[in-house]
């Protein structure tokens, strides 16, 4: 498929990964645990997620896919220099937390971690490849969670400035692109995976996160501040899990449903973008009873400190419906949930494939903030067999990728400002919602299996030499 719509000059084709879901060495050199170190495989992930925890431990009987993941850590070089033979232009990672301050709130941050992203940076570096960073990618150091219900306490939003100032300081000459939070309205979906936030029985689950999110919201602010300050030449974002929903049909109750579940997310971009609480927010609060604290300082903060561009994840679009007998057959398989669309397919995890949802999504999210989007999210979980010689033949990924990438230079064409594209996971990792290793995205294989299991080696699948050619030609040929 040749594409003559050619992405602009520059564009930052690459990667993105998370540290929870590569690094591994999840208590080496001073690391402290975190909450996504506390998500099993199996039956109870789900449940743990949503924020039904008790034992901020890891049990003995259970496996934590997060303890080892594909060992990053250890790998990076090898890992990375991959990249680089894709022609990496950028590579979005997170840094954890818990490497930086092991309890989150420690006098001083831990050198080893501190040194072991001033490594990675380097060999970015050395190969040209620009780190995209995302300063909390759903880690969140375990004791603040103990001490403070994680974000639902205030006392986060000044460790978190303070986290934040740290690490600007230390990679101010390395890092130019970060985000603060990643898809920062999965607070709503999965407290405790997205934001180390435990549901206690009785507790008012609207009050406890909308609290919570404006307590990261305040954060956000403070840490656009302080890149602003310290780094001048830098870009700092917010990062969305995008994906529109339709409308079932064009019943207006349907309509104003597909609304209002845009608007769930839309929410914390409308106010990390435009530096205020939108009207239809402030309403929500008012119908439900919810006393959101903030000081008296908080709404100018907000003002002052909006994002210079929006990060976005895209995997499928939703549908969703106010008949009771169409709602009957919604699929949980995206964190989202979705009424079924006829009009499109589904992945083997129940997830839409839907590559013209990708260009509409974008071109909603540009009408809307009028700020450079970046594509930080966006590939396809599938199971891979490994050929009798060795191969690895994922044509059902380059298909994925091949439409959902000409979409978004339909996108581009349609005057959408999209700054970079950096598709999940450019190797295989542990899988954020199940904690599988068999289900995969990645253009490299590494020998790893849901259990443990696995040399760790690594493999080119048949993805890899496509997406070369589709960096090399700057997305003229896919």
């Amino acid at each position: 498929m040749t594409n003559n719509k050619r992405f602009p000059e520059g564009f930052l084709w690459g990667g993105a990964i998370a540290a929870n879901q590569v690094e591994g060495a999840y208590l080496e050199d001073g690391k402290g645990l975190t909450n996504v170190d506390l998500l099993p495989t199996g039956e109870k992930r789900r449940g743990i997620m949503e924020g039904h925890i008790t034992d901020l431990k890891p049990n003995p009987e259970d496996f934590y896919p997060s303890h080892e993941a594909i060992d990053f850590y250890h790998n990076y070089k090898e890992d990375i220099a991959l990249f680089a033979e894709m022609g990496f232009k950028s590579f979005r990672l997170s840094i954890s937390w818990a490497r930086i301050f092991p309890n989150g709130d420690d006098a001083a941050p831990n050198e080893a971690g501190l040194q072991f992203y001033d490594d990675l940076f380097d060999e970015l570096r050395k190969h040209n490849i620009e780190p995209v960073v995302t300063i909390a990618h759903f880690d969140v150091p375990v004791s603040l969670i103990e001490r403070y219900n994680s974000w639902e306490s205030r006392k986060l939003v000044d460790l978190f400035e303070k986290y934040s100032i740290t690490i600007f300081e230390r990679y101010k000459d390395k890092v130019k692109y970060w985000m603060t939070f990643n898809e920062i309205n999965m607070l709503l979906h999965l407290p405790f995976m997205g934001a180390g936030i435990v549901l206690k029985e009785g507790a008012n689950r609207d009050q406890v996160l909308y609290q919570a999110a404006h307590h990261q919201l305040v954060a956000s602010a403070k840490a656009v501040k302080a890149c602003h300050e310290i780094i001048p030449d830098a870009q700092i974002g917010c990062m969305l899990a995008a994906g529109m929903f339709y409308p079932y049909t064009s019943n207006p109750d349907d309509v104003f449903k597909a609304m209002e579940k845009d608007r769930e997310s839309f929410f914390f971009i409308d106010v990390q973008s435009r530096g205020e609480y939108p009207g239809y927010a402030k309403r929500f609060f008012k119908d439900h009873n919810l006393n959101i604290k903030m000081e008296p300082e908080d709404e100018q903060i907000l003002k002052d400190n909006t994002v210079d561009y929006i990060g976005f994840s895209y995997y499928s679009s939703r549908t969703t419906s106010t008949d009771p007998e169409v709602l009957k057959n919604a699929t949980s398989g995206n964190v989202f949930g979705s009424v079924s669309n006829p009009y499109v397919s589904k992945s083997e995890w129940g997830w839409t494939i839907d590559p013209k949802g990708f260009r509409i999504t974008a071109n909603q999210l540009y009408d809307r903030y009028q700020k450079p989007l970046f594509v930080v999210e966006n590939g396809l979980g599938a199971k891979d067999e490994i050929n009798a010689d060795g191969t690895i033949t994922d044509d059902y990924r380059i298909d994925y990728l091949k439409k959902h990438l000409n979409e978004m230079g339909e996108a581009i064409e349609d005057g959408v400002d999209i700054i970079g594209y950096t598709s999940w996971g450019p190797i295989d990792i542990v899988s954020a919602s199940t904690g599988e290793m068999k289900k995969r995205y990645g253009y490299i294989y590494v020998d790893r299996d849901n259990e443990g299991n696995g040399t760790l080696s690594r493999k080119k699948k048949k993805s890899f030499d496509w997406y070369k050619n589709v960096i090399a030609t700057n997305g003229e040929e896919l």
